[in-house]
């Protein structure tokens, strides 16, 4: 699960904390939704969450690193 969701914030340009989006811009379902909360909390994990609520992939997960 966690792969599709960095695909999909990778397809919506969300490769910084400067392009991090909000949930409803990377299109995900409901249970996506659920498991985003679910990754975006891991300090090591690839997706961030923002303080304004905004998630994007880490840099080393990103298409351009």
């Amino acid at each position: 699960m966690q792969g599709k969701l960095v695909k999909k914030l990778a397809k919506a340009g969300a490769t910084s904390s400067e392009k991090a989006i909000m949930i409803e811009e990377a299109g995900f379902d409901e249970v996506e939704e659920d498991w985003l909360n679910y990754f975006a909390g891991d300090f090591f994990g690839k997706i961030k969450k923002t303080e304004t609520n905004r998630y994007y992939i880490g840099n080393l997960y990103s298409p351009d690193y």
